[in-house]
């Protein structure tokens, strides 16, 4: 039986393409006796026409995939496409450095660790890219001879 005229028919009243229309294998000699749109929209509520799921594309590799990268595989040399610069900016690098660094001289100067005047003078040389990193700041702070607080040194 060739059904591709009432399966155009469907295709057009169900709103999808031929590929998707289904017909039941049973009803096939009654569906292609249907010559009328009329009788393929009866076949439809009858449920011997029907659209079948769209087919979409499984996330599941996907997410599995993000999970492995979560805990740090694919992440090798050979997965990395551009420069470490463009991974990891030095514009975003230096702002958390000097965030950490102002935080940590914010919370001196308001404990009375350090004045107002020494948090200035802090403030300006780590603006001015002198410490590496907070530890590197606290021994030349220590250095300074200024006595942190409950710290580490």
């Amino acid at each position: 039986m060739q059904i591709t005229n009432q399966k155009r028919l469907a295709a057009r009243l169900l709103k999808c393409g031929v590929n998707r229309v289904w017909v039941n294998p049973d009803y096939v000699d009654q569906v292609a006796s249907a010559v009328q749109t009329d009788d393929i929209r009866e076949f439809i509520d009858e449920g011997w026409i029907r659209a079948k799921p769209i087919k979409g594309t499984s996330r599941v590799r996907a997410r599995m995939r993000q999970e492995q990268k979560r805990k740090g595989r694919r992440k090798g040399q050979g997965k990395r496409a551009g420069s470490a610069n463009a991974r990891n900016p030095k514009k975003s690098r230096w702002m958390r450095t000097i965030r950490a660094q102002r935080r940590v001289l914010k919370e001196y100067r308001e404990d009375g660790t350090i004045e107002a005047s020494q948090y200035r003078r802090y403030y300006l040389k780590a603006k001015g890219g002198s410490y590496r990193s907070i530890a590197h700041m606290r021994s030349q702070m220590t250095l300074e001879g200024v006595t942190i607080k409950g710290g580490d040194e």
